[in-house]
């Protein structure tokens, strides 16, 4: 599967229909997801691998690495109601699966916060909170992914030289090292009622993240 078919069945999936404005429950744009899902395939880090999504709210990053082969998917929600919209999603993108003669893995769901989360996977894919309604609230889901995975793929508001900074830091006095920093957009419709604007276009870096076992 390249990444434009890839994007194309996660650009089908749903979203939830009342977003948490708390959780920051911002659904990834298909294209990004699907971005991101192929960097770690190149990277030979969803093949054949176990993965964890954490935050995976709608679980298009899930899904799509069991799109991509994956040897086990676990997708990760503290929220019941978004997991149940993952959980269609997951049987949509199956059923489009079979009816193309794709195969796809299995997505295991847990409804759990992600600090009492402690299964061992060897990569993880996360759209974490930016920490816009509470502050600071990807560290906990770096800190998670550091104990977690040997590799990690974690979306962070861009655009800041001192963010970018601090959150290198912070990954390396949690046991991690930045292997890389890639520049995206992420596109977001009007979602909640205090949006002024249709859509807005914010700056985004992937960290793309090595545990070193510290």
């Amino acid at each position: 599967m390249n990444k434009k078919q890839l994007e194309i069945i996660l650009s089908q999936l749903n979203e939830p229909l009342r977003p948490k404005p708390l959780l920051e429950q911002y659904t990834i744009p298909s294209s990004l997801a699907a971005e991101i899902l192929n960097l770690a395939y190149l990277h030979k880090d969803i093949k054949g691998k176990t993965v964890c999504d954490f935050g995976c709210g709608s679980a298009r990053l899930a899904i799509g690495a069991a799109l991509l082969g994956a040897k086990t998917v676990s997708a990760v929600d503290i929220d019941r109601a978004v997991l149940k919209v993952a959980r269609k999603n997951f049987k949509l993108a199956k059923t489009i699966c079979e009816s193309n003669g794709i195969p796809i893995t299995d997505v295991k769901f847990v409804c759990k916060d992600i600090e009492k989360f402690s299964a061992h996977c060897e990569t993880v894919l996360q759209n974490p909170p930016f920490g816009m309604q509470k502050l600071h609230a990807d560290r906990m889901f770096l800190k998670k992914a550091l104990e977690c995975g040997n590799r990690i793929y974690s979306l962070h508001r861009g655009g800041y030289k001192k963010t970018r900074q601090f959150l290198t830091e912070f990954i390396e006095a949690h046991g991690g090292r930045v292997l890389q920093v890639k520049e995206f957009k992420f596109t977001l419709p009007y979602t909640f009622k205090f949006h002024k604007k249709p859509k807005v276009s914010y700056d985004v870096d992937l960290y793309i993240i090595e545990s070193t076992g510290d």
